[in-house]
């Protein structure tokens, strides 16, 4: 990958270009999505490495860029945000940067892609109700001058996806 093609890191410094994946490192990234605060001593015990060989290679991960950070999966509604929904954005040409910016900056937002198709943006947020919901969309969202259109697909229900293993 040429240094002009690199991809940007979520602190936007360069990430280096990746390198290729043994079934070690899958089977360690495997373990940790299944849980994020697997310790290391565990992690090595899995995949039959030592202690130094699974901490090596979980900072390499970090530091690569395939592992982007640790968090915890969170039943949205019993943490007071009972109300979801998945909100299609046409934005302005070439603004994706721009509108990524301050679509970070949403309350509830919780997952942005940029994406080919009928809309440009599929912005995936959370609310505590309704009326949350409308103020997101209706003043902030439209506030965002590169914002042409939107539209707003409520979710009835959602699960979280285990791994695959």
């Amino acid at each position: 990958m040429a240094p002009e093609q690199m991809a940007d890191g979520p602190d936007g410094m360069a990430l280096p270009p990746p390198r290729p994946l043994d079934a070690i490192d899958q089977d360690i990234l495997q373990m940790l999505q299944t849980d994020g605060r697997a310790s290391i001593r565990s992690v090595a015990e899995t995949v039959h490495v030592s202690r130094a060989n699974a901490y090596a290679r979980i900072n390499r991960l970090v530091e690569d860029g395939v592992i982007r950070g640790f968090g915890a999966r969170v039943d949205h509604e019993r943490a007071g945000h009972g109300t979801s929904a998945y909100v299609t954005l046409k934005i302005v040409q070439n603004s994706w940067r721009t509108v990524r910016e301050q679509l970070r900056q949403l309350p509830g937002a919780s997952h942005i892609a940029l994406v080919g198709g009928d809309f440009d943006v599929l912005l995936l947020v959370h609310t505590p109700d309704n009326r949350a919901l409308r103020e997101l969309v209706l003043t902030r969202l439209q506030a965002i001058p590169e914002v042409l259109s939107s539209r707003t697909l409520l979710v009835f229900e959602e699960e979280d996806l285990e791994p695959q293993g």
